[in-house]
């Protein structure tokens, strides 16, 4: 069993800044996490470990602490200002990235576009979009096109961590369905998501079984699992080493590993470590058979 590690995986610099941020201020005194910072369970035991409160996004009374930090997926700008006329000091961990894609839909706005984002409704990063602008509608995919109202120009951006291929057959599937409209529209598709997708593409030609390594309810993470089985390998999303199955690897000649942009490097290590080291106890059973 050889085992293949995607040329681009793991933690985004976004993700990085966003910890870092937060690790600093916590040092420094009592915070509280206002949400996940990012979608990821190991990510949020270290920041237990590290004394950080939590509190609700949406419910002001819910900080323990003066300091609150805002997550990497960003909030609405009226949200946070509300936190700020309370007297709590912000930290604010917003993924420049996904600030990009709010500048990106008040712009279309701006310009006189009715607003789309391709999305989740109940993400956390569209609802901070749709929180500044509820007009805007939110689509998943060409099923939901039905959905936007009549108009002539449609202003398109989407989710950042969208894979772009689907993203540009819903905009394809937009057009179809409404052929006199104007449709413009901002790639706000983060480069990292684009990075770790072309490079699980690149991994799928090589390997028959995938390793997905990322948080339960992390969009990009289960964005590339799906795209592993698309390709028609089989694949298994998987938080920490703990969860591998040796079962998953029999008949398994190579492996591709690949994880999500909130997977912190010393996960990815330890689930590629236990890979090896399981690689190594078939060759010696081969050895002895």
């Amino acid at each position: 069993m050889k085992i293949h590690l995607a040329h681009h995986y793991g933690m985004c610099f976004g993700v990085r800044d966003a910890l870092r941020s937060t690790h600093t201020a916590a040092k420094r005194r009592p915070v509280t996490l206002l949400g996940q910072l990012v979608h990821n369970e190991e990510v949020d035991r270290d920041l237990d470990q590290l004394g950080v409160r939590r509190g609700s996004l949406d419910d002001l009374a819910s900080a323990a602490t003066n300091s609150v930090v805002i997550s990497a997926h960003g909030t609405s700008d009226r949200m946070r200002q509300k936190w700020q006329e309370t007297g709590h000091q912000v930290i604010d961990t917003t993924c420049p990235l996904v600030r990009k894609a709010h500048d990106a839909l008040s712009l279309l706005i701006n310009e006189g576009y009715h607003p789309v984002i391709i999305g989740q409704a109940t993400h956390i990063e569209v609802r901070g979009m749709t929180g500044d602008h509820p007009q805007a509608s939110v689509i998943l995919d060409e099923a939901d096109i039905q959905q936007l109202p009549d108009g002539q120009r449609f202003g398109v951006i989407a989710q950042t961590t969208q894979p772009l291929d689907r993203v540009l057959q819903t905009i394809e599937a937009i057009r179809a369905a409404r052929p006199g409209a104007e449709i413009r529209f901002i790639d706000t598709v983060c480069r990292p998501t684009k990075q770790r997708q072309t490079a699980l593409d690149q991994l799928c030609q090589d390997c028959d079984l995938i390793i997905v390594i990322g948080g339960s309810n992390s969009n990009n993470t289960r964005q590339l699992t799906d795209k592993a089985i698309r390709h028609g390998c089989r694949a298994h999303r998987v938080t920490n080493a703990s969860e591998l199955q040796p079962e998953w690897f029999q008949n398994a000649r190579h492996v591709g590993v690949t994880a999500g942009t909130s997977t912190l490097d010393e996960t990815v290590d330890q689930v590629v470590t236990t890979l090896r080291r399981w690689s190594f106890s078939q060759r010696i059973d081969q050895a002895l058979t």
